[in-house]
């Protein structure tokens, strides 16, 4: 094959160093990444946030690439085709993500994950591809016998995270986000079969897990984000409630067939064609039925999609507690109903609650693990010297209540 390099804007110059991987970026399931942005909504609050699941999805294989240069340096044995399987890993880890990324993950197919639909989605093309495949979807599932290539891919350290955190602070301007990858990958080593960092990586580690923590509450869910998904999951569940009640609705095919049929992981795994239709939705399909939903005679579909449209967002309060957000939901209820004419069902879209939380770090999961000079292995959260360290474990939540200012 020519050789092939893309220039990107956090690595520099990535190549591409065969024909299965330019077969797999080259497929329409990969094609397709580079019409959803990674970040979704993010840009109402970031105006830069307009990079692409593809883009993330070409970083994340280039450092795979280098971590795996990093670990045949310290002598571990990873033949060429385990290298193509975990960089295809990495292509594909994304894959099944829907338009705006996690957004509408469960609105648009209720119940079904993007790391389910991912899977689907790289078994089709494993068949399209002779097989090709096996040994990454085995990787990807952690069914292979080598557990740190599936780390790699999906662990606390993977490379998906160290690639993500790089480029959406980046892309977001937010300097708090910014984290040493390279450094921590040169610091990987194995034992046991598990990824270690050397004792030398602690404060890089310790930086990526600040800098995770500060990237989640400044960028991932901040709360004008959160308001934005909330709006926009709410104009869906409209408009499925109207589809569902016979109202016909302008909508590119793709989206039309989701909101006219009712699909369950049974459909999925019994028929191809859910699986098409997914494939072909991206952003555009959202936005492009979304500005035509602003002149819809439904009141309530046409407000939410005109204000979407034009960035008259919910606000959002911080509730202190259970009791607080009934109350204010109750008040706004009451002054929808009145001012808008509107019923209480009808009132309901106005308005919304979200939970969200995060923990930095789980020592639950796998952990992230230091190698020092004598052969010991302690985890992070006890090897670090800082007093944040045990704090990042701890989940953090906040309770959101997402209203529509009248």
């Amino acid at each position: 094959m020519k050789r092939k390099i893309i220039n990107d804007p956090v690595f520099g110059f990535i190549n591409i160093p065969n024909d299965f991987l330019y077969e797999i970026i080259q497929h329409r399931y990969f094609q397709r990444l580079n019409r959803i942005k990674q970040l979704g909504l993010s840009s109402f609050v970031y105006p830069g946030a307009q990079h692409t699941r593809m883009l993330h999805s070409l970083g994340a294989m280039h450092l795979m690439g280098e971590a795996i240069a990093q670990l045949r340096l310290t002598g571990q044995l990873i033949s060429f085709d385990e290298e193509d399987a975990g960089r295809a890993c990495m292509l594909l880890h994304d894959i099944g993500h829907g338009p705006f990324s996690h957004t509408l993950e469960h609105t648009i197919v209720p119940g079904i994950s993007h790391e389910q639909i991912s899977l689907w989605m790289m078994e089709r093309m494993n068949e399209e591809m002779d097989g090709r495949l096996d040994l990454a979807v085995k990787i990807f599932t952690n069914r292979y016998e080598k557990h740190f290539l599936h780390q790699l891919v999906s662990s606390q350290l993977d490379m998906d995270r160290l690639d993500y955190l790089s480029r959406d602070s980046f892309f977001c301007g937010v300097s708090e986000g910014i984290i040493g990858s390279q450094r921590i990958i040169k610091m990987l080593n194995l034992h046991n079969d598990r990824l270690v960092v050397e004792e030398k990586g602690i404060y890089s580690i310790e930086k990526f897990l600040v800098a995770r923590r500060l990237m989640y509450w400044q960028v991932y869910l901040h709360k004008t984000s959160v308001a934005s998904e909330k709006m926009l999951t709410n104009i869906l569940k409209r408009a499925k409630e109207l589809a569902s009640n016979g109202e016909e609705l302008f909508a590119p095919a793709s989206l039309r067939y989701f909101l006219y049929n009712r699909l369950t992981k049974a459909d999925f795994e019994t028929s191809l064609e859910p699986l098409d239709q997914f494939a072909d939705l991206d952003d555009a399909d959202i936005f492009c039925a979304v500005k035509a939903w602003t002149n819809h005679a439904d009141k309530v579909l046409s407000t939410l999609c005109h204000d979407f449209t034009n960035r008259k967002l919910f606000k959002v309060e911080i509730l202190k507690d259970r009791a607080q957000g009934e109350t204010m939901r109750a008040d706004y209820l009451k002054k929808y109903r009145q001012k808008m004419g509107l019923t209480e069902h009808e009132a309901s879209y106005f308005i919304g609650e979200e939970i969200v939380s995060t923990d930095t770090y789980s020592p639950k999961d796998e952990t992230i693990d230091i190698l020092y000079k004598d052969g010991a292995i302690r985890d992070i959260a006890d090897a670090s010297d800082m007093l944040n360290i045990h704090v990042l474990t701890k989940k953090v939540e906040k309770h959101f209540l997402c209203y529509y200012k009248v």
